[in-house]
């Protein structure tokens, strides 16, 4: 069974870390450029890093360049962001999901796990 898991998310205050987590079982993520996502209640869902299958090439959204850093490890099989300085407009859920192409544009995105809930507030 193809399946992604997010994981690593939590409460946590303004101005501290998480590291979130995406593991794929059923296949592997070594041949797939990997996108993470996010939406907040009442919020499309906007990109916020995407990574590509080597790992050589990454992009940021504006909203996160320069706290957020995306990273693999295709040993593990996982595709991990971690996530510095949050403020409270990181709340969301966030969801990680195959392509075959780096963006952020989710349309080019096929498999999706089921989202890991990231909450900022003091």
């Amino acid at each position: 069974q193809v399946q992604l898991v997010e994981s690593g998310g939590g409460l946590v205050q303004p101005g501290g870390s998480l590291r979130l987590s995406c593991a794929a079982s059923g296949f592997t993520l070594d041949s797939y450029d990997i996108g993470w996502f996010r939406q907040a209640p009442g919020r499309e869902r906007e990109g916020v890093s995407c990574i590509s299958s080597s790992g050589t090439n990454t992009a940021y959204s504006d909203a996160v360049v320069g706290r957020f850093t995306i990273s693999r490890d295709n040993a593990k099989n996982t595709v991990y962001l971690q996530m510095n300085n949050l403020k409270p407009e990181d709340t969301a859920v966030y969801y990680c999901a195959t392509a075959h192409v780096v963006t952020m544009i989710s349309s080019f995105y096929n498999y999706w796990g089921q989202g890991t809930q990231v909450t900022v507030s003091s």
